[in-house]
Formats: C-alpha cells, structure tokens, sequence
C-alpha cells in the first residue's frame, strides 16, 4: 500500500450571478454568428441551441440539434459552434452534443427568425 498522499484538485468557487450573466450573454453573442448554411438566420434564433450548461470551471456544454437529421453540415457545425464558443477567453473548454430528441420543428423559432423567413 502506498502511502503518498493524494493531491485532489481545488474545486472552482461557484461563479457568481454577475459571471454568469456577462457569460451567458458572452455565449448568446457568440452562438449568434454560426449559421446553417440553408438558412439565413443563426442557430441561436433558429432554436437550434437545446441546452447550455456552464461549470464553475467555466466549461460549456451545449446540446444542439439540425434542421434535419439529414443536414448536409451535420458533421461540420458542432466543430463551428465549439470553435464559436471556444472564443470566450474566459471558456476553458466547449463540447458540443448533436441531439435529435426532441426533433426540431419550426415553433423554435423566435420571432426574429420568423420575420427574416417571411413566416408569420
């Protein structure tokens, strides 16, 4: 039996609100600039985004869905996302998840993307 002691890593104090938000908003910004190339609209307002968790060692795990399962830049947009993401100075690392439960439909859609899509 050894008897080294085991160094644990110092566990992140929880980010506070304020962090939160100006990261949230940090997020929300960069998620803004990755387009399905079909469409003219970002994931963002495309609904496209299902969750987004933030650790309070500022790791970002986001679950994102396509406009369709057959997406011809299914392979490729979670690598624009990470690297979207991955801009944040403050993110230490992004992982992105392609979900497809539930399925994307066009009621995700915020207003502003219906408007740019002439679908109200």
């Amino acid at each position: 039996m050894d008897d080294a002691a085991t160094i644990e890593p110092t566990p992140s104090p929880p980010l506070s609100q304020a962090e939160l938000d100006a990261l949230t908003d940090q997020l929300i910004e960069k998620l803004k600039t990755v387009y399905d190339p079909e469409i003219p609209v970002d994931i963002y307002e495309l609904g496209l985004i299902y969750k987004v968790d933030v650790s309070d060692d500022k790791d970002v795990a986001i679950d994102m869905t396509l406009t369709a399962p057959g997406c011809p830049v299914a392979g490729e947009m979670p690598g624009w996302v990470e690297d979207a993401v991955g801009e944040i100075p403050e993110v230490r690392s992004v992982k992105v998840d392609l979900v497809f439960d539930p399925p994307w439909d066009p009621s995700r859609m915020s207003d502003e993307a219906k408007l740019a899509l002439n679908m109200f």
